[in-house]
């Protein structure tokens, strides 16, 4: 794979060095991708503890556990919290700032201290929005006009939380494509790069390019609600409709913000654990490019209902199917690699099994929405909250849950007992479904989301789809515990303990502070796996 040797004897790891102020004022790209690991993760068990919460309250059709307000209180926060402080930025800058240097055989980020910069920024916002619970919002997670311009609770202070955390985005995503462009070691041709460089990259530029819609929209906002200028309100000529036009030109990016850093890390598993070159390489390579380019062309199929013209929406259904092909190129490469391979069903393995499932579920029910005369009968029922989940979840928290288990012994150095993380993967997997797959059946008999209450002929699905959270919950429960576990084992582990042949293992676990003790010089692929000059494990 590469030319390069690492002196052993002055090998120093880059979790050496000990002390509050050598994480808070690192300029290492690996401590910043853990403190980025460490935050993310916490907002999402916290965001998942309030679904639990909220639930519990629908498991029968009255208001019996908390009220209404409360309610739009918790979905609001459970949506912001998951959707802006961990799917957005978890894959991306958590594995994002670990791996890209290492894989691309760069010492660092081209901006170090401005990657610091970005953390800092990323846990000013989440200091924000802990302030903003004093008094929640209860306008949900989109902040949709013109009730989050009238509503009497904080939606200035989440909001702007929201807006300090998109300077962190843009930050990160400039930094990654300069890195990308700039830092790559002798011989690692764009044709080279690995698979998870090729989603990184597709991800900075949706990042760069589409934050600051979102950031001006969210300052709108706050100037219509702390000024009164009326851009969201149709007394003062203002037009409520005009602020899902923005907040969707970002959003719908943000999924694939969200999702592409997951195709990616599918991409990296499936060949190591099949023991097959991937499949199709630049199909996959261009097709994050093609994904990253449409995903600005559809944001109004969020808006069939909301009384835009015949031709336009006509036209957003067509862009909306046409995004299917890029993703579909996707799913065909990994599962023409995963043919005749010889394939480890490895935690991470089972996790971007399940990833490819879920996630085409998500895909092909969202051609539902995406047909006009489907989205009419569709929109706002539960089957958006069942498509979205099986996208997000599904989709970007599998691949983030692969991920961690893939990458883990290359992180932290340390083993994870294997049995106890496919129990939780069937927990997960088991509990996901049985969660989620109902509310395909609630959505198309018309159960609205968003509320609190509902008639007492949905209670029986309602009631399994909270089963189901609890299984769900029970999963990750164990899967924190064994992974935190692992930190304090005694089992070290190898350098390569699945013999890939990409770069960031050819370096000890953990990776020294310089990464490389001489950059080193490319010679090869990364997914000539089958060849007999493998790396040993």
């Amino acid at each position: 794979m590469a030319n390069h040797t690492i002196a052993t004897n002055v090998y120093v790891p880059f979790l050496e060095k000990k002390g509050f102020l050598s994480w808070f004022l690192t300029t290492d790209h690996k401590r910043i991708g853990i403190l980025y690991l460490i935050s993310i993760s916490l907002f999402f068990l916290i965001a998942g503890f309030i679904a639990l919460l909220m639930r519990f309250e629908l498991m029968t059709p009255a208001a019996d556990f908390v009220s209404p307000h409360t309610y739009n209180v918790l979905f609001t926060l459970h949506g912001s919290l998951m959707v802006f402080f961990f799917i957005v930025p978890g894959l991306a800058a958590s594995f994002g700032n670990f791996l890209i240097p290492l894989m691309i055989g760069a010492p660092d980020v081209a901006f170090p201290k401005l990657n610091l910069a970005s953390y800092w920024i990323y846990l000013l916002g989440a200091i924000i929005l802990l302030f903003a619970l004093a008094s929640p919002a209860d306008t949900g997670w989109t902040f949709y006009t013109p009730y989050s311009a009238t509503t009497d609770t904080s939606v200035i202070m989440i909001t702007f939380g929201v807006f300090v955390l998109g300077f962190s985005s843009i930050l990160t995503g400039m930094n990654f494509i300069v890195t990308i462009h700039k830092m790559r070691a002798p011989g690692m041709t764009w044709h080279r790069l690995p698979l998870f460089i090729w989603a990184s990259y597709a991800t900075a530029i949706l990042q760069l390019l589409a934050t600051p819609v979102v950031g001006i929209t969210l300052l709108l906002l706050i100037a219509e609600r702390s000024l009164g200028v009326g851009f969201f309100d149709p007394a003062k000529g203002g037009d409520p409709v005009l602020f899902q036009n923005f907040f969707w030109f970002y959003s719908h990016p943000a999924v694939y913000i969200m999702i592409i850093p997951a195709m990616g890390v599918i991409s990296e598993i499936i060949p190591v654990f099949s023991r097959k070159p991937i499949f199709g390489y630049k199909a996959i390579a261009y097709s994050s490019l093609g994904i990253a380019f449409i995903s600005f062309l559809v944001w109004a199929h969020h808006m069939f209902t909301a009384g835009i013209s015949e031709v336009a929406a006509t036209i957003f259904s067509f862009l909306t199917f046409l995004v299917a092909i890029p993703t579909a190129i996707k799913v065909f490469n990994w599962i023409a690699t995963l043919y005749k391979g010889s394939i480890e069903l490895h935690s991470a393995m089972l996790y971007a099994l399940g990833f490819i499932f879920l996630f085409t579920i998500g895909g092909l029910t969202g051609v539902f929405l995406g047909a006009l005369a489907a989205d009419i009968h569709l929109h706002d029922t539960y089957f958006v909250v069942a498509h979205m989940h099986y996208v997000m979840i599904g989709g970007t928290v599998m691949g983030f849950f692969g991920a961690i288990h893939f990458w883990y012994p290359k992180w932290f150095g340390k083993m994870f007992n294997e049995s106890v993380a496919k129990l939780a993967w069937f927990l997960v997997f088991v509990g996901f479904n049985v969660t989620f797959f109902p509310q395909f059946f609630l959505g198309v008999q018309g159960m609205p989301r968003r509320y609190a209450t509902y008639p007492e002929e949905f209670q029986s699905l309602m009631a399994l789809s909270t089963y189901g959270s609890w299984l769900l919950g029970l999963g990750v429960l164990i899967m924190t515990v064994n992974l935190i576990k692992g930190l304090f084992s005694s089992e070290k582990a190898p350098q390569n303990p699945y013999g890939s042949l990409s770069l960031e293992w050819q370096v000890p676990s953990p990776p020294p502070t310089l990464n490389f003790e001489e950059i080193p010089t490319v010679t090869d692929w990364t997914y000539g796996y089958g060849k007999k000059k493998e790396v040993d494990a």
